[in-house]
């Protein structure tokens, strides 16, 4: 979250690599991040330091979050907010799947069986291997997982349970 410093604090990209490698050398690969921790630039960095050795790393991310003041599209759980957000995170990230794409807060608007749905895309195009949901009520999380039974396909009701 404080890889970066685009928000007025956090790391320089210089100080964000001395942490990396040090979590490295102590034998760390899991590795979570999000597109709102230093507005990309976290992700940003993080390509920069995994890339060419990719496979070492567990890369965990979100979606949900708004980033653009009067735009309906840029935040909250729909389809189109988390495709636009995996396809960014991706590039940032540069890299071609994710490990676990989280949804990283409950709206309470976007119907589950959309946000099952489009999970399942993603983990069928193979951008996605695993799916997580944060800061959802219990009751929520098991409605989605109960009415993905009939919506989706099993990959996505077995990375919830």
């Amino acid at each position: 979250m404080t890889f970066g410093n685009t928000s007025g604090w956090g790391a320089s990209e210089d100080e964000s690599r001395q942490v990396f490698d040090a979590f490295v050398a102590a034998g760390g690969n899991f590795i979570d991040t999000a597109p709102g921790y230093q507005t990309g630039e976290s992700e940003s960095l993080l390509g920069k330091f995994i890339a060419g050795d990719r496979d070492r790393y567990v890369i965990s991310t979100k979606f949900s979050l708004g980033f653009v003041p009067g735009d309906p599209n840029s935040g909250g759980n729909s389809r189109k907010n988390m495709m636009r957000m995996a396809h960014d995170s991706l590039r940032r990230l540069q890299t071609d799947y994710i490990d676990l794409y989280w949804m990283h807060a409950w709206d309470g608007i976007t119907p589950e069986e959309e946000v099952m749905r489009a999970f399942d895309d993603l983990v069928r195009a193979g951008k996605v291997l695993h799916i997580g949901l944060s800061d959802t009520p219990a009751w929520a999380a098991a409605r989605s997982v109960a009415s993905s039974a009939t919506s989706v396909t099993g990959s996505c009701v077995r990375d919830l349970t």
